[in-house]
């Protein structure tokens, strides 16, 4: 079928000019092992040599192997580009390519009425559509009627682009996903140089492997080119970012990056002590690419494990971190409450996933926040920071360690699975612009006992932070006890004395709470002065939140956006901002949980919209909730 809808696009080189697109959404799913993550990230990293700006959703399947052909097998990666800012990947599709049946079936639904449809015609055979449920060929019985469809026999054009290279027919099969990348290339004008390259450097020692796929990317976008199926490529022109150098970032290297600031910016060497969890386990693998910068990781036999080797490395004055998700930090409960005990700095991270139990380890869920807050035994409060998109996962690395830090006490950074594996152009900061948190470690004798001497007293405290002195074991004169039963104040003798319990449980929750006179007040976006409805958020729905406000202000309502980095504590200023509006919707990806909170803390209204489906929220979503709650 020919093309005649403005949702596709090609490459550079001879033909017609290219359709100038403002903005499209593109979504690539096939099996689990046909390489779909692969095509979206690559063609994400090219268009981020363009310029343009981005947002993706990988998309995996919770099976580590599924059957192949299978619904449950698989495996998508949408990506929106455009030549204007944006904050999500985008609502219904434009373009979707499809690999096989069940990619079809599993992902129709979200393509927008009237869209394109790149499908692999070699893999709808009869054993393929019956694994994906289907009775007859919807490329043949008119059941795709409404969209424009392009079939493409990718599996077959592979195997004769790579069949000269001595490439046996199976093996030529794996490339197949190259030649859809190079048919997209084209369509969208993609420049193939970085790609190439990427290939040449990913598989430079698999000769043959490397140039399979190097043919068939070349075949994809000679296909486009001199195919008769599409009238025109469509290009999408850079979008005007401020000046500055870029790099195309995930959430969970933002946080390897931002540990890493954090260690230079401190002066202290990084310790990750990790379990390896879907889907957090990415950070244990980029910060032990970068030994070079005094990074120490180990990845260790199970969950307490991690959390008591960082609580070591955190006694031995380096900046302990942890990561794990919403399980994991289940396990890790009793440790972080020896750690608000021992009262020493300490960074834990959950990548939160749906659950309870393994619940969907592969999709997005925000339903850790009461865990992360309420968790533990006893009174051990603990400061709760969250990203809010994937570039932004760097500057909140360093904020909770900066909170660690110059507090004495673990803090738990929630990010999400949409977070950790979605990308978007992040410009590099200068260095010079990033927080100092140098730590002064303890050095000297800080006390005088009845005798005269001088001595060491690990749990005198600062009179600002109410943080106690942080002293390296093996300093002179410095010798001191820690442990998980309680201290008394000052000494750190151990005490049984119910009113001395008593005040270190209250001396440790004022210290918490003092942290909210050392964090900004709330930025509000909108309509700051006369909205009829503030929008309340934390976390990964920031960009939905951000496209639904918008929508709704230019359809002429007064609506605000708040969006909270600090869920513990609150910013000071929170319970008045909350009081000025008669309209508070809070948007969450679990049931309710931070309107419970703030319904709580400040007796207000807070009207929750809730989504728990593993996927996170659309702007249209919000559109909706906003104009339902004001009537509109």
């Amino acid at each position: 079928m020919t093309a005649t809808d403005p949702t596709t696009a090609e490459a550079t080189g001879s033909g017609p000019e290219p359709v100038e697109l403002d903005r499209v959404i593109i979504r690539v799913a096939g099996d689990s092992g046909d390489g779909m993550q692969l095509t979206g990230d690559r063609f994400t990293s090219a268009s981020a040599v363009l310029g343009n700006d981005l947002a993706t959703l990988p998309d995996f399947p919770a099976e580590i192997r599924a059957p192949a052909g299978t619904l449950a097998g698989v495996s998508a990666f949408q990506v929106q580009i455009s030549d204007h800012e944006i904050t999500t990947p985008g609502d219904a599709p434009d373009v979707l390519v499809a690999m096989n049946p069940a990619a079809l079936r599993k992902e129709l639904a979200r393509l927008r009425p009237g869209g394109s449809l790149v499908v692999n015609t070699d893999a709808f055979d009869e054993r393929h559509l019956t694994k994906a449920g289907y009775r007859s060929n919807p490329v043949e019985d008119g059941s795709l009627d409404g969209y424009t469809v392009y079939e493409v026999p990718m599996t077959s054009l592979t195997k004769d682009a790579v069949g000269p290279l001595g490439v046996k027919p199976r093996d030529a099969e794996r490339s197949k996903n190259f030649f859809a990348l190079g048919l997209l290339s084209w369509m969208y004008t993609r420049p193939l140089d970085p790609t190439v390259e990427w290939v040449e450097t990913k598989f430079g020692a698999k000769p043959q492997v490397r140039d399979a796929n190097l043919a068939a990317l070349r075949a994809g976008h000679a296909f486009g080119e001199t195919a008769e199926l599409f009238d025109h490529p469509y290009r999408v022109k850079p979008a005007a970012l401020a000046p500055g150098t870029y790099t195309n970032i995930t959430g969970n290297t933002a946080l390897a990056w931002g540990l890493i600031a954090a260690s230079r910016l401190s002066g202290l060497p990084v310790f990750l002590g990790s379990y390896p969890i879907t889907p957090a386990s990415d950070i244990l693998h980029e910060l032990s690419r970068h030994k070079e910068f005094g990074v120490r990781t180990l990845q260790a036999e199970d969950e307490i494990a991690g959390i008591t080797s960082a609580i070591g490395a955190a006694f031995g004055g380096h900046l302990g971190v942890t990561t794990t998700s919403g399980p994991g930090l289940a396990l890790k409960a009793e440790a972080l409450g020896l750690a608000v005990s021992l009262e020493l700095p300490l960074v834990v991270i959950d990548i939160q996933r749906g659950g309870p139990s393994t619940g969907l380890p592969t999709k997005t869920e925000a339903s850790d926040l009461l865990q992360a807050m309420y968790g533990r035994h006893g009174e051990s409060p603990v400061p709760v920071v969250a990203a809010k998109s994937p570039s932004h996962c760097f500057d909140a690395a360093i904020e909770a360690a900066r909170i660690a830090l110059r507090y004495r006490t673990p803090v738990v950074l929630l990010s999400d699975g949409y977070l950790a594996n979605g990308s978007e152009p992040w410009r590099l900061p200068d260095v010079a612009d990033l927080p100092d948190i140098s730590v002064d470690m303890a050095t000297e004798p800080n006390h005088t006992d009845d005798a005269g001497e001088a001595t060491f007293w690990p749990y005198l405290r600062d009179p600002d932070t109410l943080a106690r002195p942080w002293a390296v074991p093996g300093t002179p004169g410095l010798e001191h006890r820690i442990g998980g039963l309680e201290k008394e104040d000052g000494s750190g003798n151990i005490s049984y004395e119910p009113a001395n319990h008593e005040h270190m449980v209250e001396l440790r929750a004022a210290r918490i709470a003092g942290i909210a006179h050392d964090i900004p007040p709330v930025e509000v976006t909108g309509d700051v002065d006369d909205a009829d409805l503030l929008v309340l958020g934390w976390g990964s729905t920031w960009g939905a939140i951000d496209g639904g406000v918008n929508r709704c202000r230019a359809r002429g309502m007064r609506v605000a956006h708040a969006h909270l980095t600090h869920l513990h504590p609150f910013p000071p200023d929170l319970g008045p901002l909350l009081a000025r509006h008669d309209h508070v919707l809070v948007p969450e990806m679990n049931l309710g949980q931070l309107s419970r909170l703030v319904r709580a803390e400040y007796l207000v209204d807070a009207r929750s919209l809730t989504k728990v489906r593993g996927v996170p929220f659309s702007a249209p979503e919000i559109e909706a909730a906003i104009a339902k709650e004001l009537g509109a």
